[in-house]
Parts: C-alpha cells; structure tokens; sequence
C-alpha cells in the first residue's frame, strides 16, 4: 500500500528514511468510501488515512525535518473495520500493547489516538511504476525509557477530519491527492448535496466510536 504519492514532474519531497522512528498521531482523515483492489477483486470499503509527525534523526545524526524546518510527516490508509484480520486492529492493538476485548469491540473513538505517541518501523518499498515509498511497517507503544527521558513538544495540533461534518479550514490543509480522494467519495458527494438542500449530515465514521480511552 502507497503512503506517500508524489506528483508527476519534479519534487523536492524527502520520504521519511527507513527504520525505527519516534512519531506523534496528529491527524485522523475520513477518506469516505474508496474503491480497492486485491488480488482481482474490486471492492468499495471505507477508509481513513492515519498521519503522523516524525521526531528523531537520520544515520548521520540530521534532523528529520523538511526544507521548511518542520517535523516530517508520514500516513497510512485503513480500512475502518475492527475486524479480527482488520490492518487497523492489528496496528492498534500493536500500539497499545494488548488487543481489544469483547467490549471494546463494540465501539472504538478514534480521536482518542489523536497525540499519542509511538515507535514506528518505516520501510521502503518499490512501487509498479519503479518509484521508492516509505511505508509503516508496524506500530508499536514508546519504550518506557523514551517516555522518562522526556518527549519532543509536539508540533502539529490534533485533529480529526469527519466528512459528515467537514471544517473546510482543515480541508484545504490537505494536499491535493487526499482532497480529490474524499470529493470522490460518495459521502462526500452525499454531504455536499444535503448541505445545498439544508439537511443534517449523517455517515458511517462514528461505527468506531466510544467512551473507551486509547
């Protein structure tokens, strides 16, 4: 799976390089419904892109930072299922530490990620068009000894996009792959209609939802 797509021409963008990263979960993004493709078979599943912000170093001890001085940043897609394959249970439970009991099951907030912090495994894989990506491999808590030595000040505030009641400040903060991929959805497109006609916005993003902490 792509986590990072590039524009075609010339970019200046540096992928976050492989390896074992300290990262904070700034932003949760309702993608809407999505078409995927496996092995053959089309299906339409809802997704949400999960972004984080990067805080460490490279092998030679530089700063993982873009050219504007700024954390560098890296997502990835799930489907939004608990399911017992789901990626996103796994990676969850990988992150917490412990899987999701009966109850849980039942109902999971997703803000409650929102500024959690985690250890990243960042591979880099190759693409059918011959281009490099940096993908999350896996998802893991921070070591206790991280956590006493004391945590970078975060940098991004936390937030949560929800296409039923989409802020547009926070939408136009999107790149343009990520906007063109929720227009296309049809919650998206249902939401745009009801808001012309004056209804209240409804979708399937809250299916996860709870009072049960991270």
């Amino acid at each position: 799976m792509s986590l990072i797509v590039r524009e075609s021409g010339e970019s200046t963008f540096i992928p976050v390089p492989p390896g074992m990263h300290l990262a904070r979960c700034y932003r949760v993004i309702d993608l809407g419904t999505q078409k995927t493709e496996y092995q053959g078979q089309v299906k339409l599943l809802p997704k949400i892109l999960v972004q984080f912000e990067i805080h460490g170093e490279d092998e030679s001890g530089q700063k993982l930072i873009t050219s504007k001085g700024e954390p560098m940043s890296i997502a990835k897609t799930f489907t939004l299922s608990l399911a017992e394959k789901s990626t996103l249970r796994k990676d969850l439970s990988s992150w917490r530490g412990r899987d999701f009991t009966k109850e849980e099951l039942r109902g999971f907030e997703l803000k409650n990620i929102l500024g959690v912090w985690a250890m990243l495994s960042v591979v880099k894989t190759t693409g059918n068009n011959g281009k490099e990506y940096a993908n999350i491999a896996t998802i893991n808590p921070v070591p206790a000894a991280i956590k006493k030595s004391g945590l970078p000040e975060a940098f991004n505030p936390a937030t949560i996009f929800h296409i039923a009641e989409a802020d547009m400040d926070v939408f136009e903060t999107f790149s343009k792959g990520i906007k063109e991929k929720i227009q296309a959805s049809p919650e998206w497109q249902a939401s745009q209609s009801r808001a012309q006609q004056g209804k209240p916005a409804n979708d399937g993003f809250d299916d996860l939802d709870s009072d049960i902490p991270f």
